[in-house]
């Protein structure tokens, strides 16, 4: 990534709900009816338990990402970013960012669904030190199957 591109890290504002709906239509739920709409969306900004957190490149939204706070796990709902900026860490910060805030939170099980077909995104939670727990016929929308994958904060990948 060039100086230029500088990526800027911070929690979304109600000016962003409506693109980060449109990410995730186009890039997550490709070929699903939308289940991430901008009332969605703007429901977990608004929530006391959740971070919606979004990537800035200079002039635009890089990415984004939307988490769930239990009291003893974390819920990984959301994580996108733009075709054009994929595989220039943008994914890793956001990642990294909301694993130092749940650690901070005292929070140390980290759980997210993925589409099973999902090779590239698989390999990029395995990345980051996530494991596979299970798999679960048609869970997005009775069409398509998941694979669930799972995190041990407290404990370092190798």
């Amino acid at each position: 990534m060039q100086e230029q591109d500088a990526v800027t890290l911070q929690l979304a504002t109600l000016k962003e709900v409506s693109e980060i709906a449109r990410m995730s239509g186009a890039i997550i739920e490709h070929g699903l009816p939308q289940a991430w709409t901008a009332r969605r969306v703007h429901a977990h900004i608004r929530h006391r338990e959740c971070t919606v957190l979004v990537a800035k490149v200079p002039q635009r939204l890089a990415g984004f990402a939307i988490m769930e706070f239990g009291n003893t796990t974390a819920h990984l709902n959301l994580l996108a970013v733009h075709p054009q900026l994929q595989r220039r860490g943008i994914g890793r910060q956001l990642m990294t960012w909301l694993h130092e805030s749940a650690v901070t939170a005292g929070t140390f099980l980290v759980n997210l669904e993925l589409r099973a077909e999902n090779i590239q995104a698989r390999r990029f939670y395995s990345s980051m030190g996530y494991e596979e727990c299970g798999y679960v016929p048609r869970y997005y929308n009775n069409i398509e199957d998941a694979v669930r994958m799972s995190r041990d904060l407290a404990v370092r990948p190798e």
